[in-house]
């Protein structure tokens, strides 16, 4: 998760699981993406009250779908 100069809260992928800070565990598949965003589970896992924004795990995931590695 970050924030950036306007204020907004990003979701931001970590496969490699090294960046600091508090994380939400995520299956790579889109089912499972659109669960999440559903229920609004991001803003719960990181405690925090904004919707972040999700474009770059959308991203992340639709490229581990289609194969490609980012």
């Amino acid at each position: 998760m970050e924030t950036d100069e306007a204020g907004a809260t990003r979701l931001v992928p970590d496969p490699r699981h090294r960046l600091p800070g508090r994380g939400a565990w995520l299956h790579p598949t889109g089912d499972c993406l659109d669960q999440a965003l559903r229920r609004r589970a991001f803003g719960r896992a990181l405690h925090t009250s904004a919707a972040p924004d999700p474009a770059a795990v959308t991203a992340y995931v639709e490229a581990q779908a289609s194969g490609r590695e980012q």
